[in-house]
């Protein structure tokens, strides 16, 4: 539920720039506003048109604080459905801090993260994938995912869910109609049988979930870390990827102790790359510390690159790092060196991590890499070609709630083919239904919109 508290926050980033906003929302939002805030035309905010920028000053007592623009949207046309008061300062720390402080001490509370957002969809104005786009749109890394965060935004995602809980609630209704009056004949359903109509939705939830991997890794990327043993060209490999040098190669062995983290959009995904330190026996305490942190980072890794001296042959401390990748789902080695024995056989390397892509590479010379490239997006994609402009699924909270529903589809279809009682059907039926519901927030708890509200930034 939405309290009666007017709340405030700074909704830009703290620091040096040309504006800093202080928002408030809420039923005493514009008194709030109206008692630190003289307009230039000497009218009171509550008397202002809706929407009009206009100049005011804001006053601490007779002290002037700052010269702003300042704005009112009155409920229910705003973004949280309640009445809006936009405080447009100069961005500097000081002016913007002292103008909520003043917010706070005439009776706003600041607000908590995500709060603006969270009565935006209690008010009814976005549902609740809506309100998740909203915080993916801020943080999109790159143009495809902020594509696919403004398609989530607009509802294209929201209005196929609708789609499939409406149809599905007419399943339900026939079910129940069924139980309620057993002596009855109750109507069949347009559109063909129940178990048609059943079938055809869990094969639309099916095409929701294939694009639900795509869909992920637009919004949150791919963790990705480059390991080997040390002088065979990691840092070389980050620094191609990289087009800069962002890495310090020596021919010293172990130039690197410790994981360098970078960025880089491959094809519309964001990939963090992680250079890390050669993985073998470490010869001092700083050496050891950096090899755990490169076999941590193996661990926590979506995607590893292997790479190998092709030049020469394996060593014990390949095989150790041969040993710990063996369990991991994708892994890519890179034959670096490659100009130093272009004609080296790499079949025994193979043979140690069968089914993995092996590539051949000169980083030094940029040879190899785009190769490299498109193995790593087709790694990550599994092959798949999806579009941003698609319906995706970008959370796995959705995909969670797509899986539970055609788990909960595929029984009602199985309690039917075995003529279980209708009861059992249409209680498989509820469930794929409520978890439909989920997604948009037609079924939620407090505990759930903590969660994800709780990801926001304080004043959005």
């Amino acid at each position: 539920m939405i309290d009666n508290q007017t709340i405030c926050a700074v909704s830009t980033p703290l620091g040096h720039s040309g504006i800093g906003i202080v928002r408030l929302s809420g039923p005493q939002a514009v008194a709030i506003a109206d008692r630190l805030i003289t307009t230039s035309d000497g009218r009171p905010l509550a008397h202002q048109p809706d929407r009009r920028l206009v100049v005011g000053r804001v006053l601490d007592g007779v002290s002037l604080v700052d010269e702003v623009l300042v704005s009112v949207m009155r409920a229910p046309h705003s973004y949280t459905t309640e009445d809006v008061v936009e405080i447009n300062c100069h961005g500097g720390i000081i002016a913007v801090r002292r103008t909520l402080e003043l917010a706070l001490q005439n009776g706003a509370r600041l607000a908590e993260p995500g709060e603006f957002t969270r009565r935006a969809f209690l008010g009814g104005r976005i549902d609740l994938a809506q309100a998740e786009a909203v915080a993916d749109l801020i943080s999109a890394k790159t143009e495809a995912g902020l594509r696919a965060a403004a398609s989530q935004l607009r509802g294209k995602l929201s209005e196929r869910i609708l789609g499939l809980r409406n149809r599905l609630a007419d399943c339900l209704a026939h079910l129940e109609a069924t139980i309620d009056f057993p002596e009855d004949e109750v109507p069949q359903l347009e559109g063909g049988s129940l178990s048609a109509r059943l079938q055809q939705i869990k094969l639309e939830i099916e095409e929701l979930l294939q694009n639900a991997r795509g869909g992920v890794l637009y919004r949150d990327g791919v963790s990705t870390v480059i390991v080997g043993k040390p002088n065979v060209g990691k840092s070389s490999i980050l620094n191609a990827i990289l087009s800069e040098p962002r890495a310090i190669v020596t021919e010293e062995p172990g130039t690197t102790r410790d994981v360098i983290v970078e960025s880089v959009n491959l094809r519309g995904i964001a990939l963090r790359l992680c250079d890390t330190a050669g993985i073998r026996e470490p010869g001092c305490t700083i050496e050891r510390l950096g090899v755990e942190r490169s076999e941590q980072a193996i661990d926590e890794a979506d995607l590893v690159l292997f790479v190998i001296d092709s030049a020469n042959a394996p060593t014990a401390e390949d095989q150790r790092i041969i040993a710990k990748l063996r369990e991991k789902p994708h892994v890519i080695v890179v034959a670096n060196k490659a100009d130093l024995k272009p004609d080296a056989d790499l079949d025994p390397l193979g043979a140690h991590l069968p089914g993995r892509r092996i590539i051949r590479t000169s980083a030094t010379a940029g040879d190899g890499i785009e190769e490299l490239e498109q193995a790593i997006f087709d790694e990550v994609t599994e092959g798949a070609a999806i579009a941003p402009e698609e319906i995706l699924v970008t959370r796995l909270r959705h995909r969670a709630a797509l899986e539970t529903a055609r788990a909960g589809l595929e029984n009602a279809l199985r309690a039917q083919k075995d003529r279980l009682s209708v009861e059992f059907v249409a209680l498989d039926v509820r469930e794929a239904l409520d978890s439909l519901g989920e997604i948009v927030g037609a079924v939620v708890t407090d505990e759930l919109l903590d969660r994800i509200f709780g990801e926001f930034c304080i004043g959005k």
